[in-house]
């Protein structure tokens, strides 16, 4: 199964595909494919940068081919770019929609509690988790990348 991960922003949109094997009976292996961001231009509006963001996940979501979407949840704080992040998520939604592409969620707490036990887990030790399950010898970057990767794991760990 090929599960793309994502953990939205407006400016960034970090995503991770992972390809898991199981066998009958026993938990599979997970191997990275592929990691990165999607970065959009700060110059330009709002608009258009939804367009790019759309436009680069089209792009992701043709080339891997992936079975399941997982978007991590936005944690609603107080910041001038949460409206935004959240439209941004609302292009994401809608652009893995259109290609037919199951999607879960799961907030950042519910990440952490899969990876390493429980839900306040601090970043290094979610990104060794990540590094463990991936069987990565250096650590995938930049952080968006490895959050997004995060999110995958668990969609396959909650499957």
């Amino acid at each position: 199964m090929r599960i793309l991960g994502i953990d939205p922003g407006l400016a960034r949109v970090g995503y991770g595909v992972i390809e898991v094997e199981s066998e009958r009976g026993r938990s599979g292996r997970q191997a990275l494919l592929d990691c990165g961001i999607l970065r959009t231009e700060p110059g330009r509006s709002e608009g258009e940068r939804m367009v790019e963001i759309a436009r680069d996940l089209r792009v992701l979501i043709r080339t891997w081919r992936p079975e399941l979407a997982v978007v991590e949840k936005f944690f609603f704080y107080r910041s001038s770019t949460t409206i935004a992040v959240v439209q941004a998520r609302g292009v994401l939604m809608m652009t893995l929609a259109r290609f037919k592409v199951p999607v879960v969620e799961f907030p950042p707490m519910q990440i952490k509690q899969a990876l390493t036990g429980h839900g306040h887990a601090q970043k290094d030790e979610v990104l060794e988790a990540v590094m463990r399950e991936l069987n990565l010898d250096t650590p995938p970057r930049p952080d968006d990348a490895a959050d997004a990767l995060a999110a995958a794991l668990t969609g396959w760990f909650q499957r």
